[in-house]
């Protein structure tokens, strides 16, 4: 259902609202509700961006292909940013601990063969005791 637009530009409401076949109020309803958040002139004109039409696109999606209301389409975007948020500092911990491992490694060798963190003693692992037995039903 992508629009076609320009790339890089600033829209006003009446060209979002055409692009989309949408009333320009549904557009003020999503910003009233936080689903939306143009950003305005000086004027106080609202001027959607690429990124805004991006998560119009999905709003509008949720809305209309998936019947979602507005109360679910905020709870969703709301996830959504959780987990890009999440998946953010997933990546930087990956970063982190990828530059503490190669440090290390420059440092010298860790003191255990194949051990990446040096280990303070041995790990004992208990011996298997054989296979377990099921208990009697009786």
């Amino acid at each position: 259902m992508s629009a076609k637009r320009k790339s890089k530009g600033a829209y006003m409401i009446s060209a979002v609202a055409e692009m989309y076949e949408i009333h320009p109020q549904t557009l003020r309803l999503y910003e009233r509700e936080g689903l939306l958040k143009p950003s305005r002139t000086e004027g106080n004109t609202r001027l959607y961006t690429d990124e805004d039409l991006e998560r119009l696109e999905f709003i509008l999606n949720l809305a209309r292909d998936l019947g979602v209301n507005i109360a679910g389409i905020a709870i969703i975007l709301q996830m959504r940013e959780r987990m890009e948020e999440m998946n953010r500092q997933m990546q930087s911990f990956v970063e982190y601990v990828r530059s503490e491992m190669l440090t290390r490694f420059q440092q010298g060798a860790p003191s255990a063969p194949g051990a990446i963190v040096p280990m303070r003693r041995p790990v004992v692992m208990p011996k298997a005791s054989g296979p377990r037995q099921p208990a009697e039903r009786g």
